[in-house]
C-alpha cells in the first residue's frame, strides 16, 4: 500500500495515519478492552461503521501497527492483534486520556473518570503495555 503525507512534519504524517475518529478508537479497545475481532470492534460503544472499520484495519496493518491472523481455535476468524509499534501507543492513549478528562468533562460531564492514570501515569502505561502482551501470549501459543 502506497502511504500518501501532506508534509515533512512528524506531527502531521503521524496525523495522517492516527488523526481520523477511529484509529486510535480501535488501538484503545485493542491495548485496553483486549478486542481482537471485526465483532468486537463493530461492537463497541462508538458504533463505528463496518466499512470505515475494515478501511481502518487495513491502514493499521499497512503501516504495521495491527497484524492479522487467524484465531488458533477457529481458523476461519481473523483476529488483530497490536505489534510493538501498536503497543508503543500506550503513552499517547493515556495523554489524550488524561486531557479528555481535564478539559472535556465541562462539555461531556458523564465521561468515564481515570483516577489510576492520574495518580500513576508511568505506573499505568507499564501496566497497560504488560497486560496485552500477556494477553497476545496466551492466544498466539
Amino acid at each position: 500500500m502506497q502511504h500518501k503525507f501532506r508534509s515533512l512534519c512528524p506531527i502531521a504524517s503521524t496525523l495522517d495515519l492516527l488523526g481520523d475518529k477511529w484509529s486510535l478508537v480501535i488501538v484503545r479497545d485493542m491495548l485496553i478492552r483486549e478486542k481482537k475481532t471485526f465483532k468486537d470492534f463493530s461492537s463497541s460503544d462508538e458504533k463505528i461503521a463496518t466499512g470505515i472499520l475494515a478501511s481502518r484495519l487495513k491502514l493499521l496493518e499497512s503501516f504495521g501497527l495491527i497484524t492479522k491472523r487467524k484465531l488458533p481455535t477457529n481458523k476461519k476468524e481473523n483476529i488483530y492483534l497490536l505489534t510493538e509499534k501498536g503497543i508503543d501507543l500506550a503513552p499517547i492513549i493515556m495523554e489524550i486520556t488524561l486531557w479528555g478528562d481535564k478539559h472535556m468533562r465541562a462539555y461531556n460531564p458523564k465521561l468515564i473518570s481515570h483516577k489510576e492514570v492520574k495518580a500513576d501515569k508511568l505506573g499505568a502505561i507499564n501496566f497497560v503495555q504488560k497486560s496485552y502482551r500477556q494477553f497476545v501470549a496466551q492466544i498466539v501459543d
